[in-house]
């Protein structure tokens, strides 16, 4: 057995256990089943809610949300980066700032963003993009920093321009960096986007699951609480596998 597949199993383990464990409290009625359902009546839940089609509006309006935001933060981002790590003034400057960014609360700017924007999508991807954005940014600096220096001799040497550079050297080795950039970004839009869902969208999942809340539906609630969380933590472990598989290829070579 290799040691990425203990590694994938050792996980595996410890989820079905945690969801085991979750069923038997819940079964022998160790928690008031008004504050948590079994897990089996979640996933039953969503499947009816799947089956019917009744959500699939809200998983639109919130992909779509997403997907945005991601986009733009990792274009944004990244050019950013670029340019900063271009400038060591700026950067010198800068490097506080970025250092500390998270600790600004940045969800009470939201009805600012409401008040210019008006309340539709537009505030919701500048949210997430808000959150995205630096977490980018720190990504590109991050790998920019780590380009082996023989690597950008070995290209002066050869003589090549700036663009060759950037597409033989600068990039695949930065690769792994910036796609933990990319999966930070993706992360940190769905926090921004749900949450922001939660206090004055009219549509999305964020909205689905406040409105659950209000109306006592528990089984709605944790049934699209279930679905987001399987989403995200499925596509966190992709790109977290293949930013693995990056960074072992660039160890070896």
């Amino acid at each position: 057995m290799t040691r990425e597949r203990a590694i994938t199993l050792t996980r595996i383990g410890w989820i079905a256990g945690f969801v085991l464990l979750l069923e038997a409290v819940c079964r022998l009625h160790l928690v008031n089943p008004l504050t948590l359902i079994p897990p089996s009546e979640m996933i039953a839940t969503l499947g009816t809610m799947l089956a019917s089609g009744e959500i699939f509006g809200d998983i639109a309006r919130t992909f779509s949300t997403v997907g945005i935001a991601l986009l733009l933060s990792v274009a944004i981002g990244f050019s950013l980066g670029v340019a900063i790590h271009a400038l060591p003034r700026l950067r010198r400057g800068l490097d506080p700032l970025l250092a500390s960014y998270y600790s600004i609360p940045t969800f009470v700017f939201y009805p600012l963003f409401v008040a210019i924007f008006g309340l539709n999508s537009v505030p919701l991807i500048v949210l997430g993009m808000a959150f995205g954005v630096p977490a980018m940014i720190l990504s590109t600096l991050n790998g920019l920093d780590r380009v082996p220096r023989v690597l950008m001799r070995t290209a002066r040497a050869h003589r090549l321009g700036r663009l060759a550079t950037l597409a033989h050297v600068t990039m695949p080795s930065a690769l792994p960096y910036l796609l933990t950039g990319v999966k930070l970004a993706l992360a940190y839009a769905f926090i921004g986007i749900i949450a922001g869902e939660f206090i004055l969208a009219d549509a999305g999942l964020g909205h689905a699951i406040a409105y659950a809340y209000d109306g006592f539906e528990n089984r709605t609630m944790y049934a699209l609480m279930l679905f987001v969380l399987v989403v995200v933590t499925g596509l966190n472990m992709t790109l977290h596998a293949w930013e693995g598989r990056l960074m072992r290829r660039r160890i070896r070579s």
